[in-house]
């Protein structure tokens, strides 16, 4: 049958208003962001699509909290943080927040087990807590038996499958994907949507930027940007 929004009674996560993005230069000035407005609920698996430089990966940015918008407002869990100070932020991202990236952004000089681990030692995670969530975590992306082993020695799927272990071992709120499948092929491309429609299944809202129409009604609602502003969002209608 046809299942209608299910989270229409959710309370809003990110609520994004007349945000502005400008990055300057001595001879150029480029919008980035131009009065964006979006809201996000708890739960919802949000696809951001369009060309390149339309805004979509700083609009992931601010979300984010790794930039800041020049104008407008961002609330987050109802907390006004689009201007707070970095410090600020950073303890948001850390409790709240998790990444995953088209390059996987894994640490080179650490096995698969102390990236999986290391957001938990920046939250001062006792250690047997640490060792289970983290063991946990590598059985259920089958990646045990890579546990000692380093991110070049293992292909891009799995590669990306720890980066996604990492994103989530700190049970955030909210995980930012942007073009999580760009650099793999298509099978490990699948592996990697079903991983994150699992945890939005789960509860874990979701904001990804793809160029894959694929890839984006994997999602809830597909929101599609030009010229740093939102034109369009489509609610994807799923069948049970």
């Amino acid at each position: 049958m046809m299942e209608t929004n299910k989270h229409e009674d959710n309370p809003v996560l990110i609520n994004l208003q007349k945000l502005v993005k400008v990055y300057r230069t001595e001879d150029v000035e480029t919008v980035a962001l131009n009065e964006v407005d979006l809201a996000i609920k708890r739960g919802e698996f949000v696809s951001i699509m369009g060309p390149s430089g339309c805004g979509k990966s700083t609009l992931l940015n601010v979300v984010g909290m790794i930039d800041s918008p020049d104008d407008g407002t961002y609330h987050f869990l109802d907390q006004e943080v689009g201007q707070i100070p970095e410090r600020k932020r950073s303890i948001i991202r850390k409790n709240n927040l998790g990444f995953v990236f088209q390059s996987f952004n894994l640490i080179d000089e650490l096995t698969v087990y102390e990236n999986v681990e290391l957001p938990m030692l920046y939250t001062n995670t006792p250690l047997p807590e640490r060792k289970r969530r983290v063991e946990e975590l590598l059985d259920e992306m089958k990646m045990m038996h890579r546990r000692n082993h380093f991110p070049q020695q293992l292909s891009g799927g799995q590669q990306q499958r720890v980066a996604v272990a990492r994103a989530i071992v700190n049970r955030p709120k909210l995980i930012l994907a942007d073009e999580p499948t760009g650099n793999l092929d298509s099978a490990n491309g699948d592996d990697v949507m079903r991983l994150l429609a699992e945890l939005n299944a789960s509860g874990t809202t979701i904001v990804m930027v793809t160029h894959s129409q694929y890839c984006a009604e994997f999602g809830n609602r597909v929101v599609r940007m030009l010229d740093g502003q939102v034109v369009t969002e489509n609610v994807v209608w799923q069948y049970m």
